[in-house]
């Protein structure tokens, strides 16, 4: 055997005794081949309050239910809300500018076909604990005077 067989057969070796020696860590309950019981459906988090953007450009979650509404080439259930003609009657915010976009940049008199579809980038939240520990930290929270800085 040559050198480079010998060294890829030790890496091998190796792998495969790091891996068994560490167990599977998933986010099951219980062991793959065991049955579990189905979580329990949870709520939806209807508070009609606008969550705070963790980045920049990043679409505003849905702060109630949707569940049923059609949203299709056919009907955008949606609109009948947030569409500029309803936000007098409904309360609910008109969708951006941005959504009456084309791909080059001209503005439409009605919503583009490419922002059409809501939960495409929009999703509702859910009362939930999370699966996972977080430690994610704002830029805001990381530069104390942020406002200040950019001054200078």
């Amino acid at each position: 055997m040559t050198p480079k067989w010998l060294m890829a057969l030790a890496i091998i070796a190796i792998a495969g005794a790091a891996y068994a020696a560490e167990p599977i860590t998933t986010l099951r309950s219980t062991a793959p081949d065991q049955e579990s019981e189905a979580p329990r459906i949870s709520n939806f988090e209807d508070t009609d309050q606008k969550r705070p953007r963790n980045y920049p450009e990043q679409p505003p979650t849905i702060p109630h239910d949707i569940e049923g509404y059609q949203i299709d080439k056919n009907a955008n259930k949606c609109l009948s809300c947030h569409a500029r003609s309803r936000t007098g009657e409904s309360g609910a915010p008109m969708v951006s500018i941005t959504h009456f976009m084309d791909r080059d940049g001209q503005f439409l008199a009605a919503v583009s076909p490419r922002r059409y579809f809501c939960t495409q980038c929009h999703v509702s939240q859910r009362q939930v604990e999370p699966l996972v520990g977080n430690s994610f930290v704002d830029i805001d929270a990381l530069l104390p005077n942020n406002s200040t800085r950019i001054a200078e």
